[in-house]
């Protein structure tokens, strides 16, 4: 494997997704997906019931409201939209990501997360190469999550699900995100890396001109993350040190 120091010298900025990337907290979504989800599809659709590799091909890495449409779709399901206002009660689409969210404000608020010790220290790494660094995440926890994993201060830049709503831009697969943190650090997206492991987000940097796509298979599986358009393919960044 090339190291990060050979690698990424000839880049400008790294923009990491969250969940997956920097904190294992992947993993507490995809719980609380599982519940919510889970949970309705018991009730509206026993045949078909809420599996692993929904989230996988239905959900990760994009926005909530949309993975919930998605998903849906998958079992000729539909709800209405409501607004993002509604009541985790509620049976719209905005209801039952609101609800996901309760759950997954709850875990970790409870557990608190820890970032993955490999992404620590390639941030480190890259502090040392005066690289720039910024988050780009579908989720609205962003900041939340980064506080508690003590990396918020790492981080100049947070393009999350919130931020994308205030501006209107349309969330991964779409590579506006991306872009847009690329702008506010000043650099054009053929001197930024992009670091996911979702395949949506994969493709985001693909579709964004990225100079460099780098894919952490988390369990999305390295031929997906290949086929998306990664450049390369690791299990964990610290793969990416001397």
């Amino acid at each position: 494997m090339i190291p990060a120091r050979t690698l990424l010298s000839n880049f400008d900025a790294a923009l990491f997704d969250l969940d997956g990337v920097l904190t294992p907290t992947a993993e507490v979504h995809q719980h609380a997906w599982a519940q919510v989800l889970g949970g309705y599809l018991a009730e509206h659709c026993p045949s078909q019931p809420y599996t692993s590799a929904d989230y996988f091909a239905f959900i990760d890495g994009k926005p909530r409201y949309d993975g919930v449409r998605a998903l849906l779709a998958s079992r000729s399901l539909a709800l209405p939209d409501g607004v993002p206002s509604d009541s985790p009660e509620v049976d719209t689409v905005c209801g039952l990501g609101n609800r996901k969210n309760q759950a997954f404000a709850a875990v970790l608020a409870s557990g608190g997360v820890q970032p993955y010790p490999g992404s620590a220290a390639l941030l480190d790494e890259l502090a040392d190469l005066g690289i720039q660094v910024a988050v780009v995440s579908s989720s609205a926890n962003a900041t939340e999550v980064l506080r508690a994993a003590g990396l918020l201060s790492r981080f100049p830049v947070i393009i999350d699900g919130a931020v994308a709503a205030a501006e209107g831009l349309p969330g991964k697969p779409a590579p506006d995100t991306f872009v847009r943190a690329a702008a506010r650090l000043g650099v054009p997206v053929q001197r930024a890396a992009v670091i996911e492991d979702a395949v949506s987000g994969v493709r985001a940097g693909k579709a964004g001109g990225f100079g460099l796509v780098i894919g952490v298979d988390r369990g999305a599986g390295p031929d997906l993350l290949l086929a998306a358009g990664a450049d390369l393919v690791v299990s964990d960044l610290a793969e990416l040190l001397d």
